[in-house]
């Protein structure tokens, strides 16, 4: 598998160097880059499978990388420090990422999870969709990779008429009338979709709030959506949901 390091921090790039050659043997680690254009100019050169890039440098950060890319044709390996809005688009495509200081059980888990990926007949990539929502103008073009058991959905964001729990499970329900089961909390979707206009209506569900079509007032209130399903509304999320509105 030949990768590519883009981390501006010497001092990082030797440390992953290091764990690579000690517990990713299949790892072939082609060159090293400290900034995007010595990064762009490699992965131009060697053409690897894989890239380690870290988010934050000098000069341009890794998301103006992937957009110098009409298409990108390798999987992506996100090395970082936290940071809120770059690990909510990284979670939106599905893409991979490790955080600083760097975990060798998270790096070979990632690692492995690429090598199985490279070596199945699935083309699929989420660093397309990371790429396709990096270059978006608004909100309203963004997508979101819904894992599945044979592979991933990716669905528009404004095609979510609303999620609702179902214990540790989220269900999406589609303006096309789709659903989809996926195994992680209401909590995790809030977190990457309330940017894109939705609210935690009730500890049950989280609407889009551009596909509501109506509002019943009530002690319990309920809005109900363009393909006529319900949702209930908190005494909390109302004041929220009329300030939307009265925008």
């Amino acid at each position: 598998m030949k990768a590519i390091i883009i981390e501006d921090e010497k001092i990082s790039r030797e440390i992953l160097r290091n764990y690579l050659k000690t517990y990713c043997p299949s790892v072939d680690l082609m060159g090293e880059a400290n900034n995007i254009d010595e990064g762009g100019n490699l992965i131009q050169q060697h053409q690897p499978d894989v890239i380690f890039l870290d988010i934050e440098m000098p000069y341009g950060n890794g998301f103006d990388l992937l957009a110098r890319f009409d298409d990108i044709d390798f999987e992506v390996i996100f090395i970082t420090a936290f940071s809120d809005y770059a690990i909510r688009a990284i979670n939106l495509s599905a893409a991979y990422y490790i955080l600083k200081p760097i975990d060798i059980d998270e790096l070979v888990f990632a690692v492995e999870k690429i090598a199985k990926k490279l070596n199945s007949p699935q083309t699929f990539s989420p660093s397309s969709v990371l790429q396709a929502n990096i270059k978006s103008l608004s909100n309203k073009d963004q997508r979101i990779v819904l894992p599945q058991m044979d592979g991933f959905e990716v669905v528009q964001i404004k095609d979510i008429i609303r999620l609702e729990a179902a214990d540790n499970y989220s269900i999406f329900y589609m303006a096309d009338g789709k659903k989809y089961t996926l195994s992680k909390t209401l909590k995790y979707y809030e977190d990457l979709l309330v940017e894109f206009g939705f609210l935690r209506s009730h500890k049950s569900h989280l609407i889009n709030l551009a596909q509501v079509a109506k509002y019943k007032k009530g002690k319990m209130g309920q809005v109900i959506f363009s393909d006529d399903s319900t949702a209930l509304v908190s005494p909390n999320a109302k004041k929220e949901l009329m300030a939307y509105f009265a925008k």
